[in-house]
């Protein structure tokens, strides 16, 4: 009986799973790299809700209707959105696309949302529903790495930000158990209503 280290069997291990592979499995994932067209639709539409959500926190940190710990929080959430802007951009450009930017798109928003302290958080909290149900969306339905692991851990922080919104507009952070996905054209109808 021969003697085998833990690394020399990991190594054989090795040998053998890229032989059993074939050419043809390398060639397959190599063609995985670039995400099918369905994954980059959702990956535009997400850009644009990132967008949105980016505009929104500006105006709201301008309408200056919260207390200093509140516009702390809106500040972070802010940087939280330019992250996942970039991270969502980043595998549109890497497939070659290009991503939209706020100058491609006009924002529109109800009369007087940012009047007041109230207006304001219902408006984020329906935001942050879309940005939800968005993010959830796309991580049922798209097929690809990174992108899905991206959108998933961008829908726990989109969570993060609903819960901090239904809180000051309800006093109620905490949502249901199980929130609902949209599927893209249901975000996209959505979406328009804030764009154009």
């Amino acid at each position: 009986m021969q003697s085998c280290s833990r690394r020399s069997l990991l190594a054989r291990g090795a040998v053998l799973a890229l032989t059993a592979a074939g050419a043809g499995a390398l060639a397959g994932a190599a063609a995985a790299d670039v995400p099918p067209d369905s994954d980059l639709a959702y990956a535009r539409l997400l850009v644009a809700a990132d967008l949105l959500a980016a505009d929104f926190y500006g105006r709201a940190l301008a309408a200056k209707v919260f207390g200093a710990p509140e516009q702390k929080t809106l500040r972070h959430a802010a940087f939280n959105e330019q992250e996942h802007y970039a991270a969502v951009a980043g595998v549109l450009t890497a497939a070659g696309q290009t991503p939209a930017t706020a100058a491609d798109i006009d924002f529109t928003y109800p009369a007087k949302a940012f009047a007041a302290r109230g207006s304001v958080a219902k408006l984020g909290a329906d935001l942050e529903q879309l940005q939800l149900g968005a993010y959830l969306g796309a991580a049922d339905a798209v097929q690809t790495e990174p992108l899905r692991g991206i959108v998933s851990r961008i829908a726990a922080n989109e969570a993060q930000h609903l819960a901090v919104f239904t809180g000051l507009h309800d006093d109620r952070p905490l949502g249901v158990s199980l929130p609902l996905p949209l599927a893209i054209d249901a975000a996209s109808n959505a979406l328009a209503a804030y764009t154009s």
